[in-house]
């Protein structure tokens, strides 16, 4: 197999798997401030919008053109869009979506963090695609680092729904185990088509973008904690342009 093939699923497999130190601290504590979360919801907000812009968005446009890159953008945020309304889920706070379902409430749960780190998976994968074993490094450690306070905001409800830490901690980790799918389906394509490597690209951004502003940023704001989860988005945002430059 194609080492870079091997690399970019490896590094997506790692990313998702971050997930589950979010979930650790379960050990340690019954319950996070709602302030606490929202702040690190919008830390990894930051996170994963700076990683779009950088680390997807702007190679994209250095190797096409200003509007395969725009398509592949509006394609990605539509797809994740009908991903959002036609397959079931349930939302830890927001509650069911998409059609009705006899799954139970945990395996609506685990679909809608499947919807979310699908496309996370797929940005990892993508920028081995490159062939820049480096850019793929930066966006699995990016993805990585915000999958974290994104497992704490798994588990910590999970126990709040009456779940064990050791359950909750399985059902957080099993939610990352999407991002390595997504990452060998994205570095496999853009492997084999080189050609196609801007607009999947974009296509990547798009639904990480999607997922920032209809999921994430909502979550910070549910409770009032506005300032707590814009300034959580403006320190993700620095770390990653700091990241970005570094290496």
């Amino acid at each position: 197999m194609n080492e870079i093939i091997v690399f970019g699923f490896l590094a997506s497999l790692m990313a998702g798997l971050a997930t589950s130190l979010g979930a650790f601290p379960t050990f340690l504590m019954k319950e996070i401030s709602h302030k606490v979360l929202d702040s690190m919801l919008g830390f990894a907000a930051g996170v994963m919008s700076a990683a779009a812009v950088f680390s997807l968005l702007i190679p994209s446009i250095e190797l096409g053109s200003i509007w395969i890159t725009v398509i592949g953008f509006l394609v990605g945020s539509m797809f994740t869009h009908f991903l959002d309304v036609y397959v079931p889920h349930e939302h830890i706070f927001k509650g069911h979506e998409g059609p009705s379902s006899s799954l139970s409430k945990t395996s609506l749960m685990i679909l809608a963090i499947a919807i979310h780190n699908f496309p996370e998976g797929l940005a990892v994968g993508v920028s081995f695609g490159e062939k820049d074993i480096l850019a793929g490094i930066v966006m699995a450690m990016a993805i990585g680092l915000q999958n974290i306070p994104e497992g704490a905001a798994v588990a910590f409800p999970l126990i709040r729904e009456g779940f064990t830490r050791r359950k909750a901690i399985w059902y957080t980790t099993l939610t990352g185990l999407i991002e390595p799918v997504g990452g060998l389906i994205g570095v496999t394509i853009a492997s084999a088509a080189s050609q196609m490597l801007p607009i999947i690209l974009s296509f990547a951004a798009g639904a990480m973008i999607f997922i920032v502003s209809h999921e994430i940023i909502p979550e910070t704001h549910r409770k009032g904690h506005e300032i707590e989860g814009t300034f959580g988005f403006i320190l993700g945002f620095a770390i990653m342009m700091i990241l970005d430059s570094l290496i």
